[in-house]
């Protein structure tokens, strides 16, 4: 009955936004952070936990230790997508989905046709220098020779493009997001907890017709949504093409 529901809305409407989390990407096996097998609750092999290594401040200070920590933890060269990548990249190309609002940072929605998506937390893929800006891709990061990447024209350090503890979201992605939720008629909240803010509170800035939420888990924003849907994003969205 929910899936039939979700069909209808998203047959009848053509401004739709769809907003994800982690649980988009843990079905491309890519861990989150939070559930029992995420990123902060299972053992690695490292001295601090892994919201210090992932801060600004752990990032100038102990710089070896966070990029040897940042490439064996948060990069995945080899995940793929998955059905509900594949599936918001066709409703986009339909002219359902009008953009793809994500807190996630492996670049999946684009490599699966998504044209139109706003990365909150910023992109594995981008990275510049921390004093002439020069930008390089995710193989010069993994190919580096010294664990420290190096700028090729001044020397200095490169910096992943994605946002660590400490420092605050892109305000031109934040007010671009707010736009596109504000005017749409449908959001569509999927694979997310909806604890962590400020990306959380995006929901708010929602005045259209139907707010659906999808995840394996309760959220609290469930008693606001017109349809809540316990189980796979991937599996749930796969069914509405």
């Amino acid at each position: 009955m929910c899936n039939k529901e979700l069909n209808h809305i998203i047959e009848t409407s053509n401004n739709i936004v769809f907003f994800g989390g982690a649980g988009v990407s843990t079905e491309s096996s890519i861990p989150d952070f939070r559930s029992e097998t995420g990123l902060y609750t299972t053992k690695n092999n490292f001295s601090y936990p892994p919201e210090v290594m992932l801060s600004h401040s752990f990032f100038i200070n102990h710089p070896e230790d966070f990029f040897d920590f940042y490439r064996s933890k948060m990069i995945y060269k080899e995940a793929k997508p998955n059905p509900a990548h594949y599936a918001l990249a066709e409703l986009e190309k339909i002219g359902k989905i009008k953009a793809v609002i994500t807190q996630n940072i492996d670049g999946l929605h684009q490599m699966a046709g998504s044209k139109k998506v706003l990365e909150l937390h910023g992109s594995i893929h981008r990275n510049y220098c921390t004093k002439c800006k020069k930008f390089f891709d995710l193989d010069y990061i993994l190919n580096s020779k010294t664990t420290i990447p190096k700028c090729d024209v001044c020397g200095e350090t490169i910096k992943p493009d994605v946002v660590l503890y400490e420092e605050g979201l892109n305000i031109d992605i934040i007010n671009e997001s707010v736009e596109f939720i504000s005017n749409a008629d449908v959001l569509i909240v999927g694979g997310t907890s909806l604890v962590v803010y400020p990306a959380a509170g995006l929901i708010d800035y929602f005045k259209g017709k139907k707010l659906i939420l999808i995840n394996k888990a309760s959220t609290p924003y469930d008693v606001k949504a017109d349809l809540v849907i316990n189980d796979s994003i991937g599996k749930v969205l796969k069914n509405t093409l």
